[in-house]
């Protein structure tokens, strides 16, 4: 992107730089006349401090506590396919803040400095024109409704991986693609952390207060919140789950910190370091608060990241520090550049939280912590038994957003649009993350907060700073420091959150508001060789608000999240909340990415998952002609069928395949009949409650056939046959078999059928449950050609048919007869031949097309092919073939990520193995709707035919993992209660 410079946007021509120079002279010398500038030539000599390392402990010289954390759970259940378990009713507690801090070094004066106020009225004169890039992308992510809470704030944060985005709020996460599509449904923390039982984290017992990144050193995620029965109680844990791999969505070992028996552990948040060698630290930092809601002081833990990667047990090293040192302590976190040397102690910062409003702050803190995990006794915290700050870094003076700032009432000082409601700034702490770099050996800490500039009047700015900590020492001052308001504009900028990228590049993503805009997301940002103390490529919008929050009192956010996309290191991706309209409490979140590169592409490419067919565990028995259905509860079911060709070999019988326990149940229901071979089954939903719905079927060894319909109900293991006046008409003379089916419009269609060694059919039946007795079934256009047992599904409401059975010579056939039909027209309309002729065997819908997976009968068939048609583009492609070629086998799928097979003949012989195909990140993404452009009297330029292709084979053989379970499907959220306050 080409850049216009500052020079050339801050001036217009030379009468503009004198006439401005006069100005300032002017101003100059008036406020040198009242004094104004002697803060700053204070300053200015504070900066001269040396750095101060040397002021540590000796390892040995501190007690610190060493807690063995609960853990590792281990779990064989991937994050997408766990049982929903709904948020537990939130602990209803007031924000909490410091109420009393006596010991506060608090400046003797109680007005701002001039150097701020001087600084803002040259930005306001020098102000350049915003050459900050806009969004490559925005997307919504968890909203109030989806969280299943309407708990505030809603503590919105998340971070970016190589192929994921994940975003997490008080009650749970979620797991996108990244190009915004979700991966699954939302995972309450209730259930993420059932494991981990004998703890609240596995009593449905989380609060909140999530925290989510990426290892980006270990290819790992780390998922947190925090467990509690009661407030004020006992036993406050934090709960942690470290990823197995680099799938977000897959396994996780999880563990359990009990942080304090006694006090509250708010607000925590979470760091990865590379020290000490050679596993490196998560550092975990909170405030204590005991049951009167005071505050106790600070906890920092350092946790043996090593073992946790591995899921061994692992010990956390512990410093509790009194309430008088500080508050909302800060680790550092490693993300870009070049890793910390060895040996470097962890960085933590903070500022003061005075109770009162209006008092001026000059200093930050900075911490040390050396953490020892081969000798715990050798680890420390700061200096002294109290462990005090290892420096003070001074900083150009600032208020806290808050007044006073020992209330929740003097935090909400934010204005919005069209209330009289304000909001809650956070204003006393620094904000996630503390970013640390290392660039060509220099080391620096990236921070920022909220100040209140113009005390009490605001707005609200964005105060940051670069520290120079090469070596392992903090600086007297910041490299450089500012507070951002763009130019004094107006806006209110709090709950900032900063990232740098690989060549050194700054941004920071915040909310902005006033009484002339909705609350929204904005972004400002600089370049590394920009001139310093100034976001000089200015501000970009990422979300406007389209609405107010008017619930009282006015929490917000508590969290927002900037990180950079460790795939190209200069990617910034930033989350946060708004409203689209004004409402109490029904929050949004929205995630956006942006770039300072030129010439990246704003339509992002999602990378593909690595999906494998593997094997499952055995049926009962062995099992031929029986239905696969995906049902709504998460299970694969099989209806009917029988065990050989023999009579009387019928199965009336339901097999269940949990794939949350990867084990096969005979159910107890009896099915009505022996005539289970060849029937059309599918999901049908009548007064709002799913079942599985069965039409036609022969008994082994006979050549006549039924028309009865009836329905099964997992949830109740009962089966009800319907009504005679309910048979399919299609079998009228008692000896046609149902030939293709698919379900559309909670319809099902039964294309072609089979007269018993006689031809097939070529009437196409639409059921429909909900009608009346005897009005349930309507006949439809014919099939351009006789079809049966063919390969049908329904994608986006036409369904396909590719290949088909037919009965030729005496002898059933195998055909490459394809064609779509369309429900709404009722016409029929020609597609691509599949390339091979192929029958008896399903075809389904994954992904929004259709996989014809092996079947067929006639040499080289049964085959194990996989052919996936794509009706967008009307072309037909080979999938990834499973392992034993079969036909006549019970299939269905989820959709998205598996598909499960099992039985059918091998290639002749009745089977009960399994095969499951699995994608531990969907493939699909967005698809387009294909448009329906079927002729009514088009005829299918298939020609039956004896000869199939040859059986396609994987160029490279997939491997056979544990059988994974499926998605269960997003619960209907619960109705919101009344928004509860968070800690």
């Amino acid at each position: 992107m080409k850049k216009k410079s500052t020079s050339k946007s801050a001036f217009f021509n030379l009468r503009v730089l004198l006439a401005s120079g006069l100005c300032l002279g002017a101003i100059f010398v008036a406020l040198l006349g009242m004094g104004t500038f002697s803060n700053l030539f204070a300053q200015t000599k504070g900066t001269q401090q040396p750095g101060v390392a040397g002021r540590q402990d000796a390892p040995g010289t501190q007690t610190p506590d060493v807690v063995r954390l609960v853990g590792p759970v281990v779990v064989n259940t991937a994050v997408r396919d766990l049982p929903y378990i709904p948020p537990a009713p939130q602990i209803l507690t007031e924000r909490m803040i410091p109420h009393s801090r006596p010991n506060l070094k608090e400046p003797a004066q109680s007005e701002t400095s001039a150097f701020p106020q001087f600084q803002s009225l040259l930005k306001g004169i020098f102000h350049a024109m915003p050459n900050m890039p806009p969004p490559l992308l925005t997307f919504d992510g968890i909203n109030s409704s989806t969280s299943g809470c309407g708990c505030l704030p809603p503590d919105p944060n998340g971070d970016v991986g190589p192929n994921h985005y994940v975003q997490t709020v008080n009650e749970g996460f979620r797991v996108f693609d990244k190009s915004g599509n979700p991966l699954g449904p939302f995972t309450t923390y209730n259930s993420f952390f059932a494991p981990l039982t004998g703890t609240p984290c596995g009593s449905n017992q989380n609060q909140g207060d999530p925290f989510v990144f990426y290892d980006q050193m270990a290819d790992r995620w780390v998922v947190s919140d925090f467990a509690f029965v009661s407030y004020p109680g006992t036993n406050f844990y934090e709960c942690i789950g470290v990823s197995q791999t680099g799938d977000p969505a897959g396994l996780y070992f999880r563990y359990a910190l009990l942080v304090d028996a006694a006090n509250l552990d708010d607000y925590p948040k979470m760091a990865m370091w590379n020290n000490p060698q050679p596993g490196g630290a998560y550092y975990l930092a909170a405030s204590m608060f005991d049951s009167t809601g005071n505050l106790v002081g600070d906890r920092v833990f350092a946790l043996d990241r090593g073992s946790m990667l591995t899921g061994g047990p692992a010990n956390a090293i512990g410093f509790l520090f009194p309430s008088s040192v500080t508050y909302h302590l800060m680790p550092a976190s490693f993300r870009t550049g070049t890793p910390p040397p060895a040996g470097r102690d962890e960085f933590l910062l903070a500022i003061d939280s005075p109770p009162n409003g209006g008092v001026v702050q000059t200093q930050v803190h900075g911490w040390l912590f050396h953490a020892d995990f081969v000798n715990p006794g050798n680890s420390t915290f700061g200096i002294g038994p109290n462990h005090t700050p290892n420096a003070e870094v001074a900083v150009n003076s600032f208020i806290n957003a808050c007044n006073p700032c020992n209330s929740s009432a003097g935090y909400d000082i934010v204005p919005q649009q069209g209330t009289t409601q304000k909001l809650d700034t956070l204003g006393d702490g620094i904000m996630i993350p503390l970013a640390y770099q290392n660039r060509a050996g220099t080391e620096s800490l990236w921070a920022d907060h909220t100040v209140l500039l113009n005390f009490p009047s605001g707005p609200a700015a964005v105060r940051w700073y670069q520290m120079d900590v090469t070596g392992g020492n903090f600086p007297g001052s910041p490299l450089q420091q500012q507070d951002w308001s763009n130019g004094n504009d107006g806006l209110w900028r709090w709950m900032p959150s900063i990232a740098v990228d690989q060549n050194g590049d700054t941004a920071i993503g915040y909310s902005t508001s006033n009484t002339t805009i909705f609350p929204g997301i904005r972004y400002a940002g600089r370049l590394a060789a920009d001139p310093p103390n100034n976001l000089g490529q200015g501000e970009a919008v990422m979300t406007n608000g389209g609405g107010a929050q008017t619930f009282n009192p006015g929490r917000w956010g508590d969290y927002t999240m900037n990180t950079i996309d460790p795939s190209d290191g200069t990617t910034f991706w930033h989350t946060n909340e708004y409203y689209p309209t004004t409402s109490s409490s029904n929050w949004f979140t929205r995630v956006g990415k942006f770039t300072f590169q030129p010439g990246v592409s704003p339509t992002p490419t999602a990378t593909p998952a690595q999906c494998s067919w593997g094997a499952g565990p055995n049926m009962p028995t062995v099992l031929i002609r029986a239905v696969g259905v995906y049902f709504p509860d998460g299970n694969f079911y099989t209806m009917g069928g029988r065990t050989s060709d023999a009579a009387g070999s019928d199965f009336q019988h339901v097999l269940k395949y949990s794939p949350i326990s990867n084990t096969w149940t005979q159910m107890g229901v009896t099915l009505p009949d022996n005539t289970m071979n060849n029937m059309a089954c599918g999901v049908l939903s009548l007064g709002g409650t799913p079942y599985i719905y069965c039409v036609g079927g022969s008994a082994a060894g006979q050549t006549t056939a039924t028309a009865r319909v009836f329905y099964y109900n997992p949830a109740t293991d009962t089966v009800t046959p319907l009504t005679a006046a309910d048979n399919w008409p299609g079998d009228a003379a008692g000896t046609i078999l149902p030939g293709g089916f698919a379900e559309t419009g909670n319809k099902m269609y039964i294309l072609g059928g089979f007269n018993i060694n006689v031809a097939s059919t070529n009437q196409i039946w639409q059921f429909d449950p909900t009608q009346a007795v005897g009005a349930k079934w309507t006949q439809m256009v014919n099939t351009p050609e006789g079809i049966m047992y063919a390969p049908t599904c329904a994608i986006n409401g036409i369904i396909y048919v590719g290949g088909a059975s037919d009965y030729s010579g005496g002898t059933v056939i195998d055909t490459t007869n394809s064609f779509s039909f369309n429900p709404a027209s009722n016409t029929t309309g020609a597609i691509a031949a599949i390339p091979r002729a192929t029958g008896e065997t399903r075809g389904l819908n994954f992904c929004n097309k259709m996989y014809v997976l092996g079947g067929g009968r006639v040499a080289p068939n049964p085959s194990n092919e996989v052919d996936v048609y794509d009706p967008v583009s009307n072309t037909w492609s080979l999938g990834m073939p499973f392992h034993n070629p079969r036909r006549n086998f019970p299939a269905d799928t989820d959709g998205t990520t598996n598909i499960w097979l099992s039985g059918g003949y091998e290639p002749t012989t009745p089977a009960a193995d399994m095969e499951i195909f699995h994608c531990p990140v969907s493939p699909c993404g967005a698809s387009p709707t294909p448009t329906a452009t079927a002729t009514a009297t088009a005829t299918a330029t298939a020609t039956a035919t004896a000869t199939a292709t040859a059986t396609a084979t994987a160029t490279t053989p997939p491997p056979t993992p544990t059988a994974t379970p499926t998605p269960r499907a997003t619960p209907t959220p619960r109705p919101r209660p009344t928004p509860r306050q968070r800690p």
